[in-house]
């Protein structure tokens, strides 16, 4: 089953991490990677830059608005995504449990229902 592992917490910049500090932070993430990809789970990672890199797109009202920054206005902000692909729920949480951001954010675990692949949708439920 594939589930994607959505980190959510504060960015370093709001709380006052400097890059200095990063630098733990960035070994753990990459051991953690490492050992997702060694035990063959691992199907992609993404650390993203910080919400005011983002744009948000929508349609919603029929009329296309472009807004800069994230969607929502909330101290926690997805700041990554590790897709992995395991057994069940219990391997999924094993290693949600593992994974540096469960110390200082929260770690969502959410199945994907449907995914793209040479070419074709595929119904993963």
């Amino acid at each position: 089953m594939r589930y994607s592992l959505l980190l959510h917490n504060p960015e370093p910049g709001d709380v006052g991490i400097s890059e200095e500090d990063m630098a733990p932070a960035r070994a753990a993430f990459q051991a953690y990677a490492a050992a997702l990809q060694d035990s063959g789970v691992l199907i992609s990672a993404d650390i993203l830059q910080t919400s005011g890199a983002s744009t948000t797109v929508s349609r919603r009202s029929g009329e296309l608005k472009i807004q800069d920054g994230p969607f929502a206005d909330t101290k926690d902000k997805l700041n990554g995504t590790f897709v992995i692909d395991v057994p069940d729920l219990d391997a999924a949480l094993g290693w949600a449990e593992q994974c540096p951001a469960a110390s200082y954010g929260v770690v969502e675990i959410r199945p994907s229902a449907i995914v793209f692949s040479e070419g074709r949708w595929e119904a993963l439920v």
